[in-house]
């Protein structure tokens, strides 16, 4: 029995020691459960909106500031015409736009009803279908007040219009969550693992001794992930227009010029992984753990970010996906140019150039 005691006392000890054990096993859990409980959820909160009042009265004004004492929403905008609603939506400002029409409050003492329209960004359709069905709760919970005691109630008609995606298919928001998915995880993956395998062989040295400057070798190594990446994006889009039926609404060479520089990003990425990884198997695990959670909970491709803490909305900028899957659904579901998506495009340019900057400044010339 102290012979059994003695073997316990000695895994924890080797447990203790290894400050990277110790991490997966007491760390690694409470963030976990931190982040899954905050990040993973269908609510939505705070979602901005933007007002087109026709009335200017006291009735719409009433209805404007129930919606904006809501928890979810947050009264974003006033607009002068029906033209800015489209705008307003293709800057991203906005999930949804509540149009009030002229005579509102005439409609209702004179004619006991009158209308409101819900215009919802359809893109992400459960978003719009969630934002639709709140803000048709709060509508009604404003006519019950309104009405009261009255003999003839009051009775407010919504009109629901989706943009973008009037049918309300789940493709529209799974092609672009799945194409950054997708590059991110196998450009960054593949590559990391290609390159630690040579340090794994030997073979590394003997390329380093070549005539060949180390960064061509480098470059060398990813090009070919590159082009089959190319392959990847094109048979993603080609299925998506033809089998999923989702349209290319923008520019087809703006969609893959992004498409390439996101590819370009994750092949930096995985480069800067293989510098510091001894093994495939860390290499693959960096890549997988370290890549797939953050693109599934940040991005906004499965979770809206805006309804997460403000220390999370923080840390899903400096995931790669989040930008690239808000200019592919821009440009491909909304049809905007570069005009619009400039900023997430100099963002991801930077992150290019950090993490090739720091991939080579950390790759070794001489292996030990």
């Amino acid at each position: 029995m102290k012979q059994f005691i003695s073997f316990i006392r000695k895994e924890f000890y080797h447990i203790f020691r290894d400050r990277k054990t110790m991490l997966i096993l007491l760390v690694m859990p409470i963030v976990q459960i931190v982040i899954f409980g905050f990040a993973l959820t269908n609510e939505v909160k705070n979602s901005k909106f933007s007002v087109l009042d026709n009335a200017h009265d006291a009735a719409s004004a009433a209805l404007i500031q129930q919606l904006d004492a809501s928890q979810y929403f947050e009264l974003q905008s006033n607009l002068h015409s029906y033209n800015d609603i489209s705008e307003a939506f293709k800057k991203g400002t906005i999930k949804l736009a509540v149009v009030i029409p002229e005579h509102f409050s005439d409609d209702l003492e004179h004619q006991n009803k009158a209308q409101v329209q819900l215009v919802a960004d359809a893109s992400d359709p459960n978003v719009a279908n969630t934002l639709v069905n709140y803000a048709g709760a709060v509508i009604l919970d404003y006519q019950d007040r309104i009405t009261q005691d009255k003999k003839l109630p009051y009775t407010i008609n919504t009109e629901i219009r989706m943009l973008y995606n009037p049918q309300l298919k789940g493709a529209y928001n799974f092609v672009p969550g799945v194409m950054a998915m997708v590059l991110l995880l196998v450009c960054t993956m593949m590559t990391a693992i290609t390159i630690v395998k040579e340090k794994e062989m030997g073979t590394m040295e003997i390329m380093l001794v070549s005539p060949l400057k180390p960064l061509l070798i480098i470059i060398a190594k990813a090009i070919p992930y590159l082009l089959l990446s190319i392959v990847n994006i094109i048979s993603i889009l080609l299925l998506s227009v033809f089998v999923l039926d989702v349209p290319i609404n923008g520019s087809i060479v703006l969609l893959m010029s992004e498409s390439i520089l996101f590819t370009i990003v994750s092949l930096s990425l995985g480069l800067l992984i293989s510098t510091g990884a001894s093994s495939q198997q860390t290499a693959m695990f960096i890549s997988l753990v370290g890549m797939f959670l953050p693109t599934v909970m940040f991005s906004g491709f499965m979770f809206p970010v805006e309804n997460m803490p403000k220390p999370l909305q923080i840390i899903s900028n400096i995931v790669p996906a989040k930008w690239y899957y808000i200019i592919v659904r821009s440009v491909m579901i909304k049809g905007v140019g570069i005009e619009a998506v400039w900023k997430e495009t100099l963002v991801l340019f930077g992150m290019m150039l950090f993490f090739l900057g720091m991939a080579f400044k950390q790759f070794k010339i001489r292996l030990a």
